[in-house]
């Protein structure tokens, strides 16, 4: 791919306007919390501590359905490269931390919180509402599959969250944050009764609330049928503070058909404006494997992603992404330029495995044309919900 003149130009722009250094102004982050077991998964073993390693989804299906066919068990052996907590609140906050922030995180992560999650944080405060829930995360290269338990998620709705926390507790932790992050819809099912009661009962009592909420929906393929009641809710929430709602290429698809889109465009651009006028909110950005897109009421921006030939680890890279997205919030970073950082941000993690420092991220957008020279086309930072 070649580093076309929008994209330069969104560069220049956030180069000349990302601060020198990193604000530690609070954010605060809901309402997840998870473990995850990155997994992967064994082609063939070539001794007994030898192996071969399945690198596609193809491969991993086509096991599956060969399997199928000749209706016999499926066996796959797998290996684990490591556990850390997981879901939207941990990333994003795994996130801002290392950028130098002291993040509140209210979620899902034991009582009191399990280890993973005490060791993982130096300064972040975790308000926990239960149990956390378990995922395994098993990475191929070109893309990865999700296996969840849900827990105490699948029922979190804004009266449970309330009685958990206190809704004066709920106040404290959410007034004089410059900004705030809720996710993923696909694991919490009623997380439309928790905008709305954001809307209607928190923000109007809030003295300095956050000026911007974001919301990841996670892959909407898992919600039900009446998954289409939710948007009211998100548009309600956008009347109190303005909303971005950030999604990879095929949640945007599966977000287009629960809003009515019979025949979505093929432009990630043009998508990303239509569904910002049909959920009601404020901005909406949609990241696909070439190019990350931002729709607000100005029109749209977008920007090459630079791809990565040879990833460390990619579960996570679109959580990643998008504190990028509240980072350059925060900054007063605005339209392409907000996705320069983004991918900065995901791009410094996919290669390295960790969240950059605020210098390093500076880094990266720095040499972020650079990115651009050799490319042969493999891994993309943005491909990934989680």
């Amino acid at each position: 791919m070649t580093l076309d003149h929008e994209t330069r130009m969104h560069i220049e722009r956030c180069r000349s306007s990302l601060p020198s250094s990193a604000s530690r102004a609070p954010v605060v982050f809901g309402f997840d919390g998870v473990v995850d077991r990155v997994r992967t998964v064994v082609a063939e073993r070539t001794g007994p501590e030898q192996f071969e390693r399945m690198t596609s989804l193809e491969e991993f299906g086509s096991r599956i359905t060969d399997s199928a066919a000749l209706d016999a068990s499926c066996s796959i052996e797998w290996f684990e490269r490591g556990t850390r907590p997981g879901g939207h609140v941990s990333h994003l906050g795994r996130a801002f931390e290392r950028l130098g922030a002291t993040p509140t995180l209210v979620g899902t992560f034991g009582e009191p919180p399990v280890e993973a999650f005490r060791e993982e944080y130096d300064r972040a405060r975790l308000v926990s509402i239960g149990e956390p829930s378990t995922t395994d995360a098993i990475e191929f290269d070109d893309g990865k599959v999700m296996l969840s338990d849900s827990g105490r998620l699948s029922t979190l709705d804004w009266e449970t969250l309330c009685e958990a926390v206190g809704f004066e507790d709920l106040v404290e932790h959410v007034d004089g944050s410059t900004a705030m992050g809720t996710g993923y819809w696909s694991t919490i099912p009623r997380l439309p009764t928790i905008w709305r009661g954001l809307a209607d009962d928190l923000w109007p009592v809030l003295s300095d609330p956050p000026r911007a909420v974001l919301v990841d929906p996670g892959d909407v393929r898992r919600l039900g049928d009446d998954r289409r009641s939710g948007l009211d809710e998100l548009s309600a929430l956008d009347r109190a503070v303005p909303v971005t709602v950030s999604a990879n290429r095929p949640e945007c698809d599966e977000l287009a058909a629960m809003c009515g889109i019979a025949d979505p465009p093929t432009s990630l651009s043009s998508l990303a404006g239509e569904l910002r006028e049909r959920l009601g909110v404020s901005r909406f950005v949609g990241h696909s494997v070439s190019t990350a897109t931002v729709a607000t009421a100005d029109g749209t921006a977008s920007v090459s992603v630079p791809r990565c030939p040879d990833p460390v680890l990619t579960t996570s890279a679109g959580d990643h992404f998008n504190a990028g997205l509240l980072l350059a919030h925060r900054c007063d970073v605005r339209g392409g330029a907000a996705l320069v950082v983004a991918n900065a941000l995901a791009g410094w993690f996919v290669r390295t495995g960790r969240p950059p420092t605020y210098d390093e991220l500076q880094e990266f957008v720095d040499e972020y044309d650079e990115q651009f020279e050799g490319e042969s086309g493999s891994e993309s930072i943005d491909s990934l919900d989680g």
